[in-house]
């Protein structure tokens, strides 16, 4: 197998996103499991810095074991993309000028593009992530008949754009991290046939846990619904605070609601909920055990580290009914409920309360899928197989 290209617009420390988290834990493993492969990217930092700064020097370097090149980034006209952008995000419909806009003044490197253009023979594919930034756009259209995505596609605004459609419709495949994800590429861009794959995200399943140990360190006696993750609007948070605040004012029970990770929203019940804020790994994994239910009331997920986490704990979850991805999980690993209103919110809290045997069924039943289907050896094994499968066809 000749190497594999891993192009994104940024990599490296600090890129703790969805997406960066998910290339980086997969080149590591991947490259461990003995297949060849580079990690093609930007100078610039990361998602939050200025993409006009070449933060890192140009050229390649390893990188904990992985041969990274970087390449400078083209400058831009912030404000233009930013007008178009902030259209796109209120969803309103843009023009194909405006497309044009959103893509040139994208971060960019065409230093990068020209490289991926006259080195391809030396590759088997090159693979790129995310599906909305320049990066990708222009890199795959270099390379179409060794263009894979990882896309992480939402049904959002950016997804619908025709330039988007006009790229995508014509690479070689896509690696899907859940399957309403590649129904939602199919429509959108009429891809099918078995170079378009769920894979889902891997998953290291060995860790340990104490639940008893995080009530001791915390103080938590009470049964408790957990979150964890950032703490915004954009995640739903301030709805599940909102709905627990409200059960809460409905049922004179003992049951909190504990939230760990960073951000802030209003606190509507400072007595039930318990914000602690940021804990280390080993704490977030004992808070999975102690809860007596995992939420996730996120509308907008590619995957969900943190449902398949409480499940290798052992406890079922409760996930917005508007995700398709997160409520897929639930009803194909049978590990919890769903929700769409607060009504729905309360009786599923309700019934995993009083039927304690059936929530710990869930939660077992959510681990022995996340074992399944995302344990890192089975992720090797089907990337394995599908760049085989590509190289073949090349």
């Amino acid at each position: 197998m000749r190497k594999i290209g891993f192009v994104t617009p940024w990599y490296g420390a600090g890129n703790t996103g969805g997406a960066e988290t998910e290339l980086s834990d997969l080149v590591l493993h991947l490259s461990k499991a003995g297949i060849p492969l580079e990690v093609l990217t930007t100078c610039a930092k990361s998602f939050r810095d200025d993409w006009n700064v070449n933060h890192y020097r140009e050229g390649s370097k390893q990188e904990n074991g992985i041969l990274v090149r970087r390449f400078p980034v083209r400058k831009r006209d912030t404000a233009a993309f930013d007008a178009v952008n902030a259209k796109l995000i209120r969803g309103e419909k843009i023009t194909a000028a405006e497309e044009k806009v959103f893509c040139r003044e994208m971060i960019n490197s065409p230093r990068l593009y020209e490289f991926i253009q006259k080195k391809q023979s030396e590759y088997e594919a090159f693979v790129f992530i995310p599906y909305m930034f320049g990066t990708t756009y222009y890199g795959c259209q270099a390379c179409l008949e060794k263009a894979v995505l990882i896309p992480c596609l939402h049904d959002e605004s950016y997804a619908y754009m025709q330039c988007f459609r006009d790229a995508f419709s014509k690479v070689r495949g896509m690696v899907f991290n859940a399957e309403p994800e590649r129904i939602l590429a199919k429509r959108l861009y009429g891809v099918e046939g078995d170079g378009f794959v769920t894979f889902g995200i891997g998953m290291d399943t060995d860790w340990s846990f104490d639940a008893a140990r995080f009530r001791r360190k915390y103080k938590i006696d009470d049964p408790f619904v957990l979150y964890a993750g950032r703490k915004e609007a954009g995640k739903r948070v301030d709805v599940l605070a909102s709905h627990f605040a409200l059960y809460k004012k409905r049922h004179n029970d003992r049951l909190k609601l504990v939230m760990i990770g960073g951000g802030q929203i209003e606190n509507p019940d400072q007595t039930n909920i318990i914000d602690l804020g940021f804990v280390d790994k080993q704490d977030k994994y004992d808070a999975y055990a102690a809860a007596s239910v995992f939420c996730n009331p996120s509308e907008m997920e590619s995957f969900s580290l943190v449902i398949m986490e409480s499940w290798l704990a052992g406890r079922p979850v409760l996930v917005n009914g508007a995700c398709a991805v997160t409520r897929d999980f639930v009803c194909q690993s049978n590990g919890g409920l769903y929700f769409e209103n607060y009504w729905e919110f309360e009786k599923c809290l309700e019934y995993m309360m009083e039927h304690r045997d059936i929530s710990d069924q869930m939660g077992r039943n959510g681990g022995a899928y996340v074992r399944e289907h995302f344990a890192w050896n089975v992720i090797i094994r089907r990337y394995r197989e599908f760049f085989d499968r590509i190289g073949e066809r090349a």
